[in-house]
C-alpha cells in the first residue's frame, strides 16, 4: 500500500458504514427512517453503505425486507456513494439468488459471510464462494470472515485463493488476528483490498496493508474516522494514532454486548428513531444504556439535555 498518497481511492472508499436496519414499534421495518439515515450516513463520513450485514440484522429479517431496503437506500444514496448489499448465507443456493435479484437493482457491490453453522471445510468455502461470484460475473464482490460469529475461519491461503477470481476484489476481516491479516495483504494479489472489520482494529490494520474500515462507530463518528486513516495514508501516524486512542472507548462500548444493541442505544440517544432490536436480540439494559450515555458526553456526541 503506497502511504504517501491519497490520489487512488480504495474501490468503496475508506469509511463503509455497516447500517442498522430501524423498526417501528410493532416491529415492522422502517423504511422512512432507513432512506433518512442512509442520507445522513453519507452526509457524515460514509463513502459505502453497507445494508443488511450483521449490524443490520440480517439474520432476523426476511429476503423481501432486504430488497427492499436495498432499493431504498440505493435510491437515498444516489450517486453520492455506492451500497453494498449483504446478501450472504449459509445456503450457496439461497446466496445466489439473493445475489441475482440485488445485482438486478444496479448496486456496487455485494457482502458475502462465511457460511454460518454448518462449518464447511476449506474447499467447501472455496466452493461456495466461487459458485456466487460466477452467478453474478458484473457484480462486485467483498468476502466476510468473521469467525466469532460464524465458527469457521475463513483461512488466508483460501482467501488468497478466492482473490484470484475476478470478480471478488476485497475481504472485510474481523478475526481480529493481526498475522491473518499480514498474510492475506502479503500474498494476494495489490488491487484486492482487505478492510478491517473491527473499529478498534482499524488502525493497526492499516499498518499490515489494510485500506479501510467497514464500520460500526461510523454511525457517530465517520468524520473523525475518515480522518484516522487519511492521516496514516499520508504519513501523519502520530495523529492518526491520537484519532484512535481518542475513539477507542466509544469502539469499546459499542461492543460491550453484542452489536447493534448498543448502537442502537446511542442512536436512540441522538434522536433516531430506529428501534430495538429484533428478537432473538433484545433493547439496551438501564444499565447498558447508561453507559453508551455517560460515552457520548465523554465524547461530545450528545446534547446535555438528552
Amino acid at each position: 500500500m503506497d502511504t504517501n498518497s491519497t490520489d487512488t481511492a480504495p474501490r468503496f472508499g475508506r469509511v463503509l458504514t455497516a447500517m442498522v436496519t430501524p423498526f417501528h414499534e410493532n416491529g415492522e421495518v422502517n423504511y422512512e427512517v432507513a432512506e433518512k439515515f442512509a442520507s445522513h450516513l453519507v452526509d457524515n463520513g460514509t463513502d459505502t453503505v453497507v445494508v443488511c450485514g450483521t449490524t443490520g440484522e440480517s439474520p432476523s429479517l426476511s429476503w423481501d425486507e432486504e430488497y427492499e431496503l436495498f432499493k431504498v437506500v440505493k435510491q437515498a444514496v444516489s450517486d453520492r456513494a455506492k451500497v453494498l448489499a449483504g446478501t450472504g448465507s449459509n445456503s450457496t443456493i439461497e446466496a445466489i439468488e439473493a445475489t441475482r435479484k440485488a445485482d438486478r437493482l444496479q448496486l456496487d457491490g455485494s457482502l458475502q459471510v462465511v457460511p454460518y453453522y454448518n462449518k464447511p471445510p476449506q474447499a467447501g468455502l472455496y466452493g461456495h464462494f466461487k459458485a456466487i461470484a460466477q452467478a453474478v460475473p458484473d457484480l462486485p464482490i467483498m468476502l466476510y470472515n468473521i469467525p466469532g460469529r460464524t465458527s469457521c475461519n475463513l483461512r488466508p491461503e483460501t482467501a488468497v485463493e478466492l482473490s484470484d477470481i475476478s470478480n471478488i476484489v476485497a475481504i472485510k476481516e474481523a478475526s481480529g488476528n493481526l498475522d491473518q491479516v499480514s498474510q492475506i495483504c502479503r500474498l494476494s494479489p495489490s488491487d484486492f483490498e482487505v478492510y478491517s472489520g473491527d473499529d478498534s482494529l482499524t488502525l493497526p490494520m492499516l499498518s499490515v496493508g489494510a485500506v479501510g474500515v467497514v464500520s460500526v462507530a461510523s454511525h457517530l463518528v465517520g468524520n473523525p474516522l475518515q480522518q484516522m486513516i487519511r492521516a496514516f495514508e499520508v504519513g501523519k501516524v502520530k495523529e492518526a494514532s491520537a484519532l484512535h486512542l481518542q475513539l477507542f472507548p466509544l469502539f469499546k462500548t459499542l461492543f460491550s454486548v453484542t452489536s447493534p444493541v448498543p448502537l442502537k442505544a446511542a442512536l436512540e440517544l441522538q434522536g433516531w428513531a430506529v428501534g430495538s432490536c429484533r428478537l432473538p436480540l433484545c433493547e439496551a439494559s438501564m444499565e447498558l444504556r447508561e453507559q453508551v450515555k455517560a460515552t457520548l458526553m465523554q465524547m461530545s456526541l450528545l446534547d446535555i439535555g438528552k
